[in-house]
């Protein structure tokens, strides 16, 4: 860290990195303020990880700890792999917020507070007796009161627009203070106000009065005796844009469906995180992208599958509570062997559990949530951006297996945002799709000598009738079966089918040290915080390493040599130890549990101090 003379008259430092996060009512604009904050943080070019948490109540009582909604940004001159373990600011616009948040913040950490939120019935509704802003309780910490609201009311008070109105614009003076605190432009913002509220122009103009108010507050106030530069961070040379795993996994899909040279059929049902989804999808329409709304998670899966059966990749997408409904078909899928991309993007469950709060819980359910022997592939995706290669690579699979693919994604990944390198089209690989045309020799379950694969046969081609259903077919010709011989060859020769997938799959790579003797196992969205801890650990001079698993049915063919190269095995996971028990029953070896059912991402000091007493 440097310092220098700021403009301003304040001290100008430099830092490597800073985590701050943004927390008010859920109408406080505390959302949009963290996605400016972070659109405008990628456009200077450092690295980043994002963490939105909102409340599950579409409308929470205003005010009240259940109702407070957050967004926390990690940013840095260096490679990072999570939004940060703990805040080094807080913007606390009420009392609930401050409460909510105080527990995650470091020693010493600064909070900005809306002193015009801290009334006393908001007090009273957050649970304080006392204002903890001038009790003494926050000694520990650096406490910066603004008067947020009043300032704000100032300076749109030429606008004329009603105070109500007004008051909704302070999450844009709170923005535009830590783009002075933090120098970071205000000039991308200014124009996202322009294009987002062009049918409003007295909307646009409060909000953008409100930014430049809080810049120059920042840029004018005693009360900050510093300002901050953090440098761009050392990317990959590229084209890099700020993408969330939500819309990094549609944008894969489309891609994969234009390498395939065909048409996606999404098929969906409206919940909690896996929504943004389909509104991605349904903007695409351009790219071969057809979208459905269906009318329940059944119907969603139905069409998707009906499509696949027309000759279409067909896509649904949903979370946990959906995967439950969405059973019957996803076992009709495997039974006829048709390409189907199934997207659950997990919550905190069971039931409807925790909507808006992260779990990695599912994976039983993708494994083996279905009745008798039904094997499918299982991926999971590992971060914001790795989003769109695992749904790139979940249509391939699908179509060169002719089988449905489940991809696991979660909360913390669908939301969460970090700097994406875009590909080159040429670079991604070739999907070839090729329907079944000869009838000559025609059988709807010959299957292809390397992979299984049955044909794909699209209805209506002359001489290629054929019948599909949920009942057993006999090998070869289709026709309903109930030999007892011929179901188990099919039986055998679904499971088989998938075994062969291993083939076709990149071995499992470890990072870290070679003659490490401690493995650090992981899947999906732990990814960031094992990373972090494993190099920081390595940093420390313990010796140990990491495998992080795309590929969960089938694993990579060399997961067994892997394990028997390390004494002891640690698997973190966001559930009660699921991966852990697959890996301990196929493996026949013993792994070492850590597991967190928090709603909560993992931090990476969880994983470093278990790290540490094992290494």
């Amino acid at each position: 860290m440097g310092s220098t003379a700021a403009t301003s008259g304040a001290k100008l430092e430099t830092l490597d990195r800073v985590v701050i996060r943004f927390a008010g009512d859920s109408g406080d604009g505390m959302q949009l303020a963290g996605t400016q904050f972070t659109a405008t943080t990628a456009l200077v070019g450092n690295d980043l990880a994002t963490f939105p948490d909102y409340p599950a109540e579409i409308r929470a009582p205003a005010g009240t700890l259940p109702g407070v909604s957050g967004f926390q940004i990690n940013f840095s001159s260096e490679d990072i792999f999570t939004p940060g373990d703990a805040p080094d600011v807080l913007v606390a616009m009420n009392p609930a917020a401050l409460k909510v948040n105080l527990r995650d913040l470091k020693p010493g950490a600064t909070i900005i507070a809306n002193v015009d939120g801290f009334r006393e019935n908001d007090l009273a509704k957050a649970g304080y007796q006392t204002n903890p802003l001038e009790d003494g309780s926050l000694a520990g910490f650096q406490v910066i009161p603004v008067e947020m609201t009043r300032l704000t009311r100032t300076a749109l008070k030429e606008t004329g627009l009603p105070q109500r109105t007004a008051d909704r614009c302070k999450n844009f003076f709170a923005l535009g203070l830590m783009y002075s605190l933090y120098s970071r432009p205000m000039e991308p913002t200014l124009r996202w106000i322009e294009k987002r509220f062009a049918r409003n122009p007295e909307i646009a103009r409060a909000n953008q009065l409100a930014l430049k108010a809080g810049y120059a507050y920042g840029e004018a106030s005693e009360l900050f005796p510093s300002h901050y530069v953090v440098p761009p961070a050392r990317l990959e040379p590229g084209t890099y844009r700020n993408i969330s795993g939500n819309s990094a996994l549609a944008l894969g899909l489309v891609a994969a469906t234009q390498k395939a040279g065909g048409r996606m059929v999404l098929g969906a049902y409206p919940i909690t995180p896996a929504s943004d989804v389909l509104h991605e999808l349904s903007q695409l329409k351009n790219f071969g992208v057809v979208t459905f709304q269906a009318e329940d998670e059944i119907g969603a899966i139905g069409a998707a599958l009906g499509a696949s059966f027309a000759g279409s990749i067909g896509v649904t997408v949903t979370s946990g509570p959906g995967m439950a409904l969405k059973t019957e078909f996803l076992n009709l899928a495997v039974m006829v062997e048709l390409p189907l991309v199934v997207v659950d993007i997990q919550r905190a469950g069971p039931s409807t559990g925790m909507p808006t709060k992260t779990e990695q819980a599912d994976l039983f359910l993708a494994l083996f949530g279905r009745p008798s022997d039904s094997p499918c592939i299982v991926l999971a995706a590992r971060s914001p951006a790795d989003c769109f290669e695992t749904a790139y690579e979940a249509v391939r699979l699908a179509v060169r297996h002719m089988t449905p693919v489940v991809l696991l994604s979660d909360l913390s990944i669908g939301a969460g945002a970090e700097p994406w390198r875009l590909p080159r089209i040429e670079d991604l690989p070739d999907i070839p799709v090729e329907f079944r045309t000869d009838p000559d020799g025609f059988l709807p379950y010959a299957r292809d000598p390397r992979t299984l694969a049955r044909p794909w046969a699209i209805p209506g081609t002359p001489g290629l009738e054929h019948r599909v259903g949920g009942l057993e077919k006999s090998d070869g010709a289709g026709h309903v079966s109930y030999d007892p011989l011929n179901h188990e060859r099919m039986t055998r020769l679904r499971t088989e089918k998938i075994a062969r997938v291993a083939e076709d799959i990149p071995p499992a790579e470890p990072f870290g040290d070679d003659d490490a003797r401690l493995l650090v196992l992981g899947w999906g969205g732990t990814y960031g915080a094992i990373a972090g801890a494993v190099r920081r650990a390595r940093a420390e001079g313990r010796r140990v390493a990491h495998v992080h698993l795309r590929y969960l049915s089938p694993f990579p063919g060399n997961l067994g040599e892997i394990l028997d190269r390390f004494d002891r095995v640690l698997l973190p996971e966001n559930n009660l130890g699921q991966l852990a028990l697959v890996v301990q029953g196929r493996f026949a070896r013993p792994v070492i549990p850590l597991n967190k059912v928090q709603g909560r991402p993992f931090r990476e000091q969880e994983i470093l101090e278990r790290i540490l007493e094992l290494a």
